[in-house]
């Protein structure tokens, strides 16, 4: 029997590069989401939140 041969499309390289990244940033960070870029907060910072209203600085 023939064999069909089929020729990648550049659509087809990017999912299968999409999905090789995110099968190995699930081994490494495990489920669910994870930043990866977090600036750092000031605890001086003003905030209106009521869960900081009464904490002491």
């Amino acid at each position: 029997m023939k064999t069909k041969i089929t020729i990648a499309t550049v659509q087809d390289v990017l999912r299968a590069t999409r999905k090789a990244q995110r099968e190995e940033e699930f081994e490494i960070y495990g489920p669910g989401f994870h930043a990866k870029n977090v600036a750092h907060k000031n605890k001086k910072r003003y905030t209106r939140k009521t869960k900081h209203k009464n904490r002491e600085v």
